[in-house]
């Protein structure tokens, strides 16, 4: 059984037990939240798709972390004219567990 979650704007395939990074959501490190942005659920072959979302179904998660994903560097440059422009971003992320899908 899976689900698609849609979370900070994004869409994640999950299942139990799964470990994912998603977009830095407000919460403290070990509190459990109930994601009901639900938009397909695929149980035993069968699969339901939401319209938008799927009424009745939520997935409880587990934060793990808080954290910051690898530096990204932006660099730009014009030849010959002496402008060197470095830039760094390190995107925030929460790493969820996926506890149960209530279905």
């Amino acid at each position: 059984m899976y689900v698609i979650i849609e979370t900070g704007g994004k869409q994640y395939r999950v299942k139990e037990g799964d470990v994912v990074n998603v977009e830095k959501l407000d919460a403290a490190v070990g509190q459990v939240l109930d994601l009901n942005q639900v938009l397909l659920v695929e149980k035993d072959g069968n699969v339901t798709v939401g319209a938008p979302v799927v009424a009745g179904v939520t997935v409880v998660a587990k934060v793990l972390e808080q954290g910051k994903g690898d530096k990204v560097i932006a660099f730009r440059y014009k030849p010959k004219k002496h402008v060197r422009v470095k830039k760094g971003h390190r995107q925030p992320y929460t790493k969820l567990s996926i506890e149960t899908i209530n279905a």
